[in-house]
């Protein structure tokens, strides 16, 4: 690694002059080194492109340097090039997904340098010495994963959740809209662990969370393990009407599930209850901490209603909670296509 480093400071520091000792280094490095005319046009490829790319540097000289690149990266390349074609840069490093010849798309970095013509001092194209990083990408993706996803569910975890909550409500205060939270808790799940076994409340675990990413219908939504058997759905756009029906459904799809739960006082199946909060024109806009605590809140009432219900916003004695089979609010979505329209 130290040899290769060496190499690219050497080549980067002959750029402009010494030709011959400049293939020379060329040659002998693992990464491929490539110039590049002002027009785009591969002037010089080393023999790494096969290693690299898969192809000889044969068949990429007078080839556009920018074959092959990702079409979801070329603006950035783009930008990039353009910048060292105006002189702005001298140098740059870039990384970039490209086109290999037998293995698919590929990471590569490149670190780009000027050329100068010795006549002129104007530049005159690029220097680019690119090497594949795409176990590093697909090492950095995995851990990108682990620090965001729940390990046992798959479910976004709490950390990604607080921070995505924060973001939905910044942008409901500045658009003046409504976002709601819903958590979710298992019904008596110390009882069933202990009766059924731990790998049994793992597994339940999992089909009440699939239940709820289902209802994550919109790349807006997020659905995320809150802690234990507590989970969250987090939905932007949405008013309480919206909140309580989207909530209503999963929690008719957990109890049609029918695992059974012979220690659930609400159902010889296991069942879940809900509590939902708003934020919005009507509710005002907290903080999430008091978004939390607001959904925590009628969280409670559903348990201190028998259970397997979804929560009320207002005191128990002004409204009684949602209960199985009871006809969702008549201002509120009526199918579940209509999740897709604001909530």
């Amino acid at each position: 690694m130290l040899r290769e480093l060496t190499l690219r400071q050497r080549l980067l520091a002959i750029v402009s002059s010494r030709e011959a000792e400049f293939r020379l280094l060329a040659e002998a490095s693992n990464d491929m080194v490539s110039r590049i005319a002002f027009d785009g046009t591969l002037t010089y490829v080393s023999p790494a492109s096969l290693r690299v790319l898969g192809w000889p540097p044969e068949s990429l000289v007078g080839g556009n340097a920018l074959a092959g690149l990702n079409p979801e990266d070329r603006a950035a390349v783009e930008g990039v090039v353009a910048a060292l074609k105006t002189g702005e840069r001298e140098e740059a490093m870039i990384a970039y997904r490209t086109r290999h010849r037998n293995t698919g798309t590929v990471w590569l970095e490149s670190s780009l340098s000027v050329t100068r013509d010795p006549k002129t001092g104007r530049v005159d194209g690029v220097v680019a010495i690119s090497r594949d990083v795409t176990e590093h990408k697909q090492l950095e993706g995995h851990l990108s994963r682990l620090a965001t996803l729940d390990s046992l569910t798959g479910l976004a975890n709490r950390r990604f959740l607080d921070d995505r909550a924060e973001r939905e409500l910044a942008i409901a205060r500045q658009s003046r809209s409504d976002v709601s939270l819903l958590l979710i808790d298992a019904d008596h799940f110390k009882a069933f662990n202990d009766h059924y076994g731990h790998l049994a409340g793992d597994n339940c675990l999992q089909q009440i969370a699939a239940v709820i990413q289902s209802h994550a219908t919109r790349p807006s939504d997020l659905a995320a393990r809150y802690g234990g058997e507590e989970f969250a759905l987090l939905l932007a756009e949405t008013n309480l009407a919206g909140a309580r029906v989207v909530a209503e459904r999963i929690r008719s799809a957990v109890q049609e599930l029918s695992i059974p739960h012979v220690g659930n006082s609400a159902a010889p199946v296991v069942t879940i209850s809900i509590g939902i909060a708003t934020a919005g024109s009507q509710a005002g806009w907290p903080s999430l901490k008091g978004l939390i605590a607001q959904a925590d809140e009628t969280l409670y009432r559903a348990k201190s209603d028998g259970r397997n219900c979804v929560g009320n916003d207002l005191p128990l004695h002004e409204a009684p909670p949602i209960q199985p089979g009871q006809a969702p609010p008549p201002t509120a979505p009526a199918s579940q296509a209509d999740q897709t329209a604001p909530r």
